[in-house]
């Protein structure tokens, strides 16, 4: 169901994306976190292709345009990494910790900007999830890691040192977190109703404390079900 609600949503915003003057000039939350989010990819790129040592401005997919940078090899290596983006935004959106209240308009040039705190806390939210592990060759890995690695491929792949290169693996593991109507019902949960549900005190005491803050949580299928009972 959550891939089915992300797929929908990255449809509407890549519509809404695809005139090239919006593309530093968004015109809604959404977007202006998109285009935050893909500024913080291409510096994870661009340094992943220094460090291997490839020529940023030759790339394969991305041509030169009247709006892009010159350097499109830190584009076509963007492409493959773009999920993260796309579901560190649907996260923030839907945990609350980003939110119309956490943008302004500036009506000179019709752009949205992030607040000063929101822009701190999205940073946070993008860190984690480039610095989650993941599984790639049996070893537990960075998605940071992982780009460079796959940029060292690219460099092999090219100077004929290997035969192929695999952009599909580590498959991306999409996760369901508690959304702003949990963490409201979890707030509003005394110690007596919980105890009524089954829900332990050290249980409690998690959600709340995961409640209060902005990052996304998990919550047990067995927690969450106790919960829509309650709601």
């Amino acid at each position: 169901m959550f891939v089915a609600e992300f797929g929908r949503l990255r449809t509407a915003v890549l519509v809404h994306r695809i005139d090239p003057f919006r593309q530093n000039n968004a015109t809604d939350p959404v977007n202006a976190a998109l285009n935050y989010g893909y500024a913080f990819l291409e510096g994870e790129c661009r340094r992943a292709i220094n460090a291997v040592g490839l020529e940023p401005s030759v790339g394969f997919l991305h041509g030169v345009s009247d709006y892009q940078t010159k350097q499109s090899l830190v584009y076509d290596l963007q492409e493959p990494f773009r999920w993260l983006i796309d579901l560190t935004v649907v996260q923030a959106f839907e945990s609350g910790s980003l939110d119309v209240p956490s943008f302004y308009f500036t009506g000179d040039d019709y752009r949205y900007r992030f607040d000063v705190e929101a822009k701190r806390r999205f940073v946070g939210l993008l860190r984690e999830q480039f610095n989650s592990g993941v599984c790639y060759k049996g070893k537990i890995m960075k998605w940071s890691t992982i780009i460079e690695l796959k940029t060292a491929e690219l460099g092999r792949f090219l100077i004929g040192r290997s035969r192929e290169i695999d952009l599909t693996q580590p498959c991306l593991n999409l996760k369901r977190y508690a959304n702003l109507d949990v963490r409201k019902q979890v707030l509003g949960l005394n110690q007596q109703k919980a105890e009524e549900l089954g829900i332990a005190r050290s249980t409690l005491h998690y959600l709340r404390k995961h409640a209060k803050n902005h990052r996304p949580f998990r919550i047990y299928r067995t927690v969450k079900e106790k919960l829509e009972i309650s709601g």
